[in-house]
This record gives C-alpha cells, sequence and structure tokens, in this order.
C-alpha cells in the first residue's frame, strides 16, 4: 500500500513538514499514479493549511523545478505554483522563473503513454492565469508572455485542449481592471503582423496553436470568464468589446472568407 494512502481516505490528517518534503520530491517521480494521483492531490488539498514559511519554501523549490531536467517535474511545479498565488502568496523571483521557463520549454507533449500527463502549456496556463489575477503582477507583461508562448516555433499542434487553457489564461488576465484598452490589445500585434508574413503553404503547427487558442480567447470575450468552475457565473473582460474585435480582426488575416 502506498505511504500517502491513509490521507488520501482521511481528509482531516494533517500535514507536517516531513511529509510536505516527501510529497514535493514524489511531485518529480516519473511515476503518472505517484506524482498526479497522489502527490499532487495531497499537495494540492494541504498548500491552504501550510503555514506562511513552509509555502514559501515550496514555491521556491517549485520555481527552481523550471529548470530540472525531467519534464515531468517541470511540468507539475507550476500546478503548485498556481495554487500558491491563488491564494494570496507571490514572491518575484518565482514569476521571474516561469517567464524564462514559459517562453522556451520545448516539450509541448500533451499525454505520454509511460509518463502520463505532461502538459507543459495547459499547466503553464494554469499558473498564467492565476499571476493574471494577482494584484501583484503586471497584467500587461503576462499578456506579452501569451504571445511569446503561442509564436515560438514548434511541431508540436496542441492535442488535449492545451488552447482551452492557454485561451482561458489570457481571458482571466483581461479582466483585470486597470488594464486599459491600449493594454489589452497590444500584446495581440506581434500575432498579427506574424499572420500577415505568413508564406503560402501547410500551416506551421504554431499558427494553429495560436489561431485557435485565439478563438477561444473570442468566446471568453463574448460571453465572460469564470474565475474558478465553480463560480457563481462569468466576469466580463474588462475591454470585452474592444477585444472581441481585434481578435477577430486578427483571426481574418488567415481567413479569407472572413467579412
Amino acid at each position: 500500500m502506498s505511504p500517502w494512502q491513509p490521507f488520501l481516505e482521511d481528509e482531516s490528517l494533517r500535514p507536517a513538514p516531513g511529509l510536505v518534503a516527501g510529497l514535493s520530491a514524489d511531485l518529480r517521480s516519473p511515476d503518472p499514479v505517484v506524482r498526479d494521483e497522489q502527490a499532487y492531490v495531497l499537495l494540492h488539498r494541504w498548500i491552504p493549511r501550510l503555514p506562511p514559511e513552509l509555502r514559501q519554501s515550496l514555491g521556491d523549490e517549485m520555481a527552481e523545478r523550471f529548470s530540472d531536467p525531467e519534464i515531468q517535474a517541470r511540468t507539475f511545479a507550476p500546478l503548485i505554483l498556481a495554487r500558491l498565488v491563488r491564494l494570496g502568496d507571490h514572491d518575484p523571483a518565482w514569476l521571474r522563473a516561469f517567464d524564462r521557463w514559459y517562453r522556451e520549454e520545448r516539450d509541448l507533449r500533451g499525454h505520454d503513454a509511460g509518463l502520463g500527463w505532461l502538459h507543459a502549456v495547459a499547466h503553464g496556463a494554469d499558473l498564467l492565469g492565476a499571476f493574471g489575477r494577482s494584484p501583484h503582477t503586471d497584467p500587461a507583461e503576462l499578456l506579452d508572455l501569451a504571445c511569446a508562448r503561442l509564436l515560438t516555433p514548434t511541431d508540436h499542434v496542441f492535442d488535449a485542449m492545451e488552447d482551452d487553457r492557454l485561451g482561458c489564461a489570457v481571458a482571466l488576465t483581461l479582466t483585470r481592471p486597470e488594464l486599459t484598452e491600449q493594454q489589452s490589445l497590444r500584446w495581440l500585434e506581434p500575432i498579427a503582423a506574424d499572420f500577415r508574413a505568413a508564406s503560402p503553404g501547410p500551416v506551421p503547427a504554431y499558427a494553429s496553436n495560436t489561431m485557435r487558442t485565439l478563438r477561444v480567447l473570442y468566446l471568453l470575450a463574448d460571453r465572460g470568464v469564470r474565475p474558478t468552475p465553480d463560480a457563481a457565473g462569468p466576469e466580463p473582460l474588462t475591454h470585452a468589446r474592444a477585444v472581441r474585435e481585434a481578435v477577430a480582426e486578427t483571426l481574418a488575416i488567415t481567413g479569407p472568407y472572413a467579412g
């Protein structure tokens, strides 16, 4: 039996620092059951109960994981950081480490037969959205990061709803009330320029991924976005109409049949 089984079965059991360290280590495991179904589940459950100093050290450890040689270690770190950030924890070093990794990660597999879920883009999007809602961050910089992630060349076409998760993260960032209309739209300019510069022929994977993500964003700009799946209702984007029109104009560059 797994040493974590009693804790998985009894939610009232309290975490201890040594146990948290063990779970953090297991979050690097190549075994998807150990990593995803045990370590991640318990860390997600226990984080709100941890003292501030332990949450800080856990966040620091996850930020270091972005340079880990193992792909599963890198891609599960943002899930833990997202949990911390949503609870109000913040350290600029966490954001800097995430920014470097999310721009540069090349292994974009959603699921691997042996390693299970990896989901660099989707898990990173969850952290992007958490940072995007945090009052401690500059939302315009996070929109630029989303643009950079989309335009980074890749041969991988999103195949596990990564476009939905990234589109949601961008929409969440665009709910920040301090964003000006110009800031809400400016990050789209490099994407539009890239689309205009495209040559005839097969659509590159990164361009396909970008188009699909923008289609998700158009829907959320029109209908609003829920901060959490169980939220009472969607929130409007701060400049929803302008974003919707700008996204439509950007997509129309690639759609000769668009009006």
